[in-house]
């Protein structure tokens, strides 16, 4: 699939991207940034005790995730270990004329040029506290590997992507977790819920971000 997607800006000043095929955007239109801190960040990443983090994205997409974590561990002083899985890489036309740099305070441009600059299927050090690996994966059709703390769950919503939100897709992320281990999503579906009890997990619905009434966080027991 060619996703040819369009550069918009949303309500907090923050680009997203639309992909006309799916009509579908990477983000809230109500805020690009307010939204992955919201969900990622803040009922993910911040949930967690540990100096020693491993993160599992599902959707690499912009690289906005990666960036606002990459900020959060330098400023907390906790080593994150962040493996990020994406279908369709964006060109560097796209992540370069995205206005996340402006938005990421001191260090934060040299820091998502590093994130996006950093080769596929390679682990590197992006700084002292962050460490990424960016992987081309098809989660429906290959397995990942490793055992993660956290996993960022992004892909494209249910309606659009449904191959991403299967029992056999969420097997597979169960297979590389632990007790303890922390699921975040903004999807809220009934089904997700479902599946997500029955592979063990205890889920839960949080307050959204702007625009959006309730999230997901599931623990696995």
């Amino acid at each position: 699939m060619k996703l040819d997607p369009e550069i918009k800006v949303t309500a907090d000043g923050s680009h997203t991207l639309y992909v006309p095929s799916l009509d579908e955007h990477y983000h809230s239109h109500f805020g690009a940034v307010t939204e992955s801190k919201h969900i990622f960040i803040g009922a993910g990443l911040g949930s967690i005790s540990s100096d020693n983090i491993s993160i599992l994205e599902v959707g690499f997409g912009t690289g906005l995730n990666a960036l606002l974590t990459a900020l959060y561990a330098d400023d907390k002083h906790i080593n994150v270990s962040y493996v990020t899985l994406e279908k369709y890489p964006l060109s560097n036309a796209i992540t370069e004329a995205l206005n996340y740099r402006s938005l990421a305070g001191p260090g934060g441009e040299r820091i998502f040029d590093a994130i996006h600059t950093a080769p596929w299927e390679t682990e590197v050090n992006v700084t002292p506290w962050f460490t990424i690996h960016k992987r081309e994966m098809d989660l429906t059709t290959m397995t990942p590997e490793g055992v993660y703390d956290l996993v960022y769950f992004d892909a494209f919503g249910p309606d659009k992507q449904p191959d991403m939100w299967t029992m056999e897709v969420m097997r597979k992320i169960t297979g590389v977790t632990h007790p303890g281990t922390v699921l975040v999503t903004y999807s809220a579906k009934g089904e997700l819920k479902r599946m997500l009890r029955e592979l063990g997990y205890d889920v839960a619905h949080l307050p959204g971000p702007p625009g959006k009434r309730v999230i997901t966080r599931a623990v696995k027991k």
